[in-house]
């Protein structure tokens, strides 16, 4: 099994409320927030692209 290189994303305030991204060398992005790190979300970049327009077109998808 190969091993992630966490990044935590720049827009993560503080220590509680990070989200963290790593890519594998077959193309497959894999993310994970600081409360369950155990579970781990995984996509492709076209799968990161839709989620990524979807929540900066509708804001108040994510409770903001």
């Amino acid at each position: 099994m190969q091993t992630l290189r966490w990044q935590k994303s720049a827009y993560s305030p503080d220590a509680s409320n990070c989200v963290y991204v790593a890519t594998s060398p077959t193309g497959t992005i894999h993310l994970r927030e600081s409360d369950n790190p155990d579970i781990i979300l995984t996509t492709r970049a076209t799968g990161l692209q839709a989620l990524l327009c979807g929540v900066k077109d509708n804001p108040g998808l994510l409770g903001g």
